[in-house]
């Protein structure tokens, strides 16, 4: 494996204003990369107050934000031409396997010719590293566990895991063809402060501070390998540092302890009362509706990183009372400061 100095380096970061994104260049900076570009498109598929909090956390002499998206091929040759970047970090994608369902033509627009953009751009202004975010959604109904990226991934049970699995069939054909170094990282359901307002932990905060019900998906009966921000950015930057020997890898990033639903439930709504956000008294039994499975959704996900740890020496390790933790009280600050 061949090392990347970051120091001095030239970093693309789509989806800069994002979740993963923000907190990925708050980092980089840390390592005083040379020059940091970020392109997020800024749209409206949730709050875009928060994308703005998160820009203006990672205000830096060192950091520049273009507003724009990967899917306008136009803007995306005219950055690579302009910067020449030594390493790409695409993040932009169109999220969530639920809003698949009803609005494909988004995820088509941005996680299939957005990211065709950035490899074309790849080619045509070669790179020292491509690195992609997957997601384990690509894993779909498997019934074998954990999640080993030796494992086929063939059946999709979402129009979301359908592109992100195109997406590494795409950097596999670019990698073989034109000789880009590219990763792709499957990533684990992500959770953590300024993260995504869609996501469970996020709005069953919103929905609980405010009196309202919250929907637990089959029942209760589910499984995920929540995987701390932090645990991922410490993954993500040893991944980018790393170019593969044969130019094309895949890793997954995730704890390797599926948590039960209701347990990180449990976990969040007892930080909610720590953090004294609701009462200690608060009837969280009277504000739970069990329901049935949403189609696109699997029972359980769980991570086999040992491919990670074989070659980055890194396993995630946060746990989720530490992570929810760090959620709730970061979320009473900013519900102060914007609601």
């Amino acid at each position: 494996m061949n090392n990347i100095n970051l120091n001095d380096a030239k970093i693309l970061v789509t989806g800069g204003a994002g979740f993963i994104g923000s907190h990925l260049v708050k980092r980089l900076l840390s390592c005083e990369a040379g020059l940091i570009v970020s392109l997020d498109n800024m749209n409206d598929y949730y709050d875009v107050n928060l994308k703005r909090w998160r820009l203006d956390q990672i205000q830096n002499p060192s950091h520049k934000f273009v507003q724009g998206s990967i899917a306008d091929k136009e803007l995306v040759t005219k950055l690579f031409n302009e910067y020449k970047f030594d390493i790409v970090v695409n993040l932009a994608a169109q999220a969530g396997v639920r809003y698949s369902i009803t609005n494909p033509d988004a995820y088509i627009e941005s996680n299939i010719i957005g990211f065709y953009n950035i490899l074309e751009a790849c080619r045509n202004f070669p790179v020292k590293h491509l690195v992609y975010a997957s997601s384990s959604s690509v894993y779909g109904g498997n019934k074998k566990i954990p999640f080993s990226v030796d494992d086929k991934v063939d059946n999709p049970v979402s129009l979301y895991a359908a592109t992100k699995k195109s997406d590494e069939l795409l950097a596999h054909a670019y990698s073989h063809l034109y000789s880009i170094p590219s990763t792709g990282l499957r990533f684990f359901t992500v959770y953590g402060p300024a993260g995504r307002p869609d996501m469970f932990y996020y709005s069953a905060t919103e929905k609980l501070c405010r009196g309202e019900n919250i929907r637990i998906f089959n029942y209760g009966n589910m499984k995920r390998d929540f995987t701390y921000i932090d645990d991922i950015i410490e993954g993500v930057v040893r991944v980018i540092a790393g170019v593969p020997e044969n130019n094309y890898a895949i890793y997954n990033i995730g704890g390797g302890q599926p948590e039960n639903l209701l347990d990180f439930i449990a976990t969040l709504q007892e930080e909610l009362v720590n953090a004294k956000l609701l009462p200690p008294d608060y009837d969280f039994d009277s504000h739970r509706e069990l329901v049935g499975m949403q189609p696109g959704d699997v029972p359980l996900t769980y991570a086999d990183s040992t491919a990670l740890e074989r070659d980055f020496g890194f396993r995630p390790s946060i746990g989720i009372r530490e992570g929810l933790r760090n959620f709730v009280q970061w979320y009473a600050e900013y519900s102060r400061r914007n609601y």
